[in-house]
């Protein structure tokens, strides 16, 4: 019998302030000392972004001491007060665009979405359109979470352009609340559940592991991420299982599927973990180029197949959480889309 949680109590009313904003007042612990200023109220704020928190910063909204605090690399000294002030949600600038959505399950309080290959989460610079955010204006109305800021409503979490599967959003802030908080603990000491597909090329040495290997933006492409000594960037942990390897029983196989759990969720974390390893996503351009003439190997059906994908070969299967007002427990599968089933079955032809 499956036992549920109970509901989140609620949130207490901010200050009564004329602008209806709220204030939050922090205190810097001995171990936030010398932690870059952002990073520290990303960490004590979890259910704010850390673009939503820099854009504060730039915006005056943060006092530091008494002080207005404007620079987000500044390093944090224990002992010292923060006060942010957070405007009031408004409306969300981008334009609603109806569009077709999968949706898997919608409540008063969140919406699951099954994202297909090729659409990016919120407008960016070159993606001011056609993107997660404005079908689900246009879906859900007024009533997305405003904590993320006006060009990510109701956003908790993202997976990246390219990556098919489940996500889950806020249509109110007592639910993105909620779920940041699961999402910021990974599931360490709660009920949040995230699995993956990968197909990857070669075959890691051990059938299952766990690949522990800070992350950073890389110094020579500020738009990758990189593998950083430890101490240094975040932390990030992948843990792994390899499901299949083609051709069976082939001492070097050419690919395997794998299924890999997140621990911790970065940007690209992954993508950069498996070509860290020396295993990259089969049909990613970005950390896997040395790769690409490995395809040459495959056989004329399973080179259609990944000229197809088009893609680095990952979905986001499995998604789990307690429901951050009701309490239950929700839990949802989705299978790989066509272009990943068809890469798979051409693979397992080897």
């Amino acid at each position: 019998m499956q036992r549920r949680a109970q509901p989140h109590a609620s949130p207490q009313p901010p200050a009564a302030n004329p602008a209806g904003a709220e204030w939050r007042e922090l205190v810097a612990a001995p171990d936030a000392a010398g932690v870059r200023l952002d990073r520290w109220l990303a960490q004590s704020l979890p259910e704010f972004s850390r673009s939503r928190l820099q854009a504060l910063l730039a915006a005056g909204e943060v006092e530091l001491d008494g002080e207005t605090a404007r620079d987000a690399g500044q390093k944090v000294k224990a002992g010292q007060r923060a006060r942010l002030r957070i405007p009031a949600p408004v409306a969300a600038a981008p334009r609603a665009e109806a569009m077709h959505l999968a949706v898997v399950h919608e409540d008063d309080d969140l919406i699951v979405i099954d994202k297909p290959a090729g659409l990016v989460v919120h407008p960016a610079p070159g993606h001011e359109d056609g993107t997660l955010v404005n079908a689900l204006i246009a879906h859900c109305g007024t009533s997305l979470s405003g904590i993320g800021g006006v060009r990510r409503p109701g956003i908790v979490h993202r997976l990246d352009k390219d990556t098919s599967g489940l996500l889950v959003v806020a249509k109110n802030d007592r639910a993105h609340q909620g779920l940041s908080t699961q999402f910021a603990d990974h599931g360490r000491t709660g009920a949040l559940e995230r699995a993956y597909r990968a197909l990857v090329w070669g075959a890691p040495r051990r059938a299952h592991g766990v690949i522990e290997a800070s992350l950073d933006r890389s110094s020579r492409n500020r738009e990758k991420m990189a593998v950083v000594p430890a101490g240094r960037g975040r932390e990030a942990v992948t843990h792994y299982e390899v499901l299949e390897s083609w051709p069976l029983g082939a001492p070097e196989p050419l690919a395997s599927h794998v299924r890999c759990v997140l621990e911790t969720g970065r940007t690209h974390q992954i993508r950069v973990h498996m070509a860290h390893i020396g295993h990259p996503l089969m049909g990613d351009r970005t950390y896997g180029p040395g790769f690409i003439s490995k395809a040459q190997r495959l056989p004329e059906a399973a080179r259609s197949a990944l000229d197809a994908l088009d893609r680095q070969a990952l979905h986001a299967e499995l998604l789990g959480f307690t429901h951050p007002v009701t309490g239950e427990h929700l839990h949802f599968r989705s299978e790989p889309p066509a272009d990943f089933a068809r890469m798979q079955m051409e693979l397992a032809r080897l």
